[in-house]
């Protein structure tokens, strides 16, 4: 089917920083509907962030892929891009301010219902999803697709709201069974309502088709699996319907 969303470039501010996220939604749908913030791969806001935002408005969301780095900022290559994230979290209140400001312009678009808004993220972006949930943003529901999941940020119980889903590949080398081990025991301690769903034979980057040849020219252990990448879709579609019913 053709791509009948429609979207367009959205600037504010946020702890000094010129931000330009990118925002799509369906013009033929009538009324509000939930927002979902989509936060990239440690590469920045690239093609393949813009592609789910328009994949979700053609779900009836509002969806506005973040610009995490600033000015629309893409890495080059992974060396860049180590750089950049490593910058986001020599400085985690920033980082914070700059995930609510995000969140604040989903909620005040005009079709949007600000009491459903969710969060979903790849890799870094999944990771800095939970970190939303941990540092208290009210979103209904967290997807995060092979991330990361250690804390920068310990929260308390009564802190973390949104229920979650993970989606994570089985033989993801890049998130080891300490990490996920840790992330249980504290979902557990915290009480929040949670799935973790491991895709057998599923690598890190599973999601994206161009995840094998990255991880190949980055010498990274990346690689897409279009199994794992339909069935996650399909388990985040279904998680949605519950949390913004």
């Amino acid at each position: 089917m053709p791509d009948a969303s429609r979207s367009e470039v959205l600037r504010y501010t946020a702890g000094g920083r010129e931000l330009a996220s990118y925002i799509a939604w369906d013009p033929a749908r009538e009324g509000k509907r939930p927002g979902v913030l989509v936060l990239p791969e440690w590469w920045g806001l690239n093609d393949y962030a813009r592609r789910r935002a328009r994949e979700l408005a053609g779900l009836g969301f509002v969806a506005l892929a973040v610009d995490v780095y600033g000015d629309g900022r893409e890495a080059a290559d992974a060396a860049e891009a180590g750089s950049l994230m490593g910058g986001l979290f020599t400085d985690v209140p920033a980082l914070g301010e700059r995930l609510r400001a995000a969140y604040d312009q989903l909620r005040k678009h005009p079709l949007v219902d600000g009491e459903r808004i969710g969060a979903m993220g790849y890799c870094l972006g999944g990771a800095l999803s939970l970190h939303m949930g941990r540092i208290g943003v009210p979103l209904r529901g967290v997807v995060s697709f092979h991330g990361a999941l250690t804390a920068a940020h310990q929260a308390k119980p009564g802190d973390f709201k949104p229920a979650v889903l993970i989606c994570h590949g089985e033989a993801d080398g890049l998130v080891p069974a300490e990490d996920q081990a840790d992330f249980h025991k504290e979902m557990q301690a915290l009480g929040v309502d949670y799935q973790f769903v491991s895709y057998p034979g599923a690598k890190h980057g599973f999601t994206n088709p161009e995840a094998t040849e990255k991880g190949k020219k980055n010498n990274l252990p990346l690689a897409y699996d279009e199994k794992a990448d339909r069935d996650s879709w399909e388990d985040m579609k279904s998680f949605w319907a519950k949390v913004f019913r």
